[in-house]
């Protein structure tokens, strides 16, 4: 389904869920290229520019793609990029259905390059669903 304008995660928000990663997994605090970040965190509104058709799972897959693969932080990249993806879909009525171990599988995936942007919409719209009254 086409969106009109999504609630988008702010970069406050972003830094907030890596700082907490980091004190909760441990890892290098930091900023490794603040170009690399802001680059990935432009990605979902650029493909909204583009293909006004994108679906919320496009654009959380974009936000996941661009921080698992441009790694801005000097740690904690592939959770900062799975957490972002899942804030974006609750932000917009979804939640993620897929189990912890498919999770880290495929995020591992995303970021070592075994599978893409497209591979990773597919898999998104695979594993959301409408979130529950009860869970907002």
């Amino acid at each position: 389904m086409p969106v009109s304008e999504p609630r988008w995660v702010t970069r406050v928000v972003v830094d907030a869920i890596q700082t907490d990663m980091l004190l909760t997994h441990g890892g290098m605090p930091g900023l490794r290229d603040e170009n690399l970040l802001e680059s990935a965190l432009a990605r979902p509104r650029q493909l909204l520019s583009y293909a006004p058709d994108a679906d919320i799972a496009a654009l959380a897959a974009a936000y996941g793609y661009g921080l698992a693969r441009n790694h801005p932080y000097n740690d904690g990249n592939r959770r900062v990029a799975f957490v972002v993806t899942a804030v974006f879909l609750g932000l917009n009525g979804l939640e993620f259905t897929a189990s912890e171990a498919d999770v880290v599988t495929t995020i591992v995936a995303l970021a070592s390059g075994e599978i893409e942007e497209d591979a990773l919409t597919d898999w998104i719209r695979l594993h959301t669903a409408e979130r529950s009254s009860d869970s907002r």
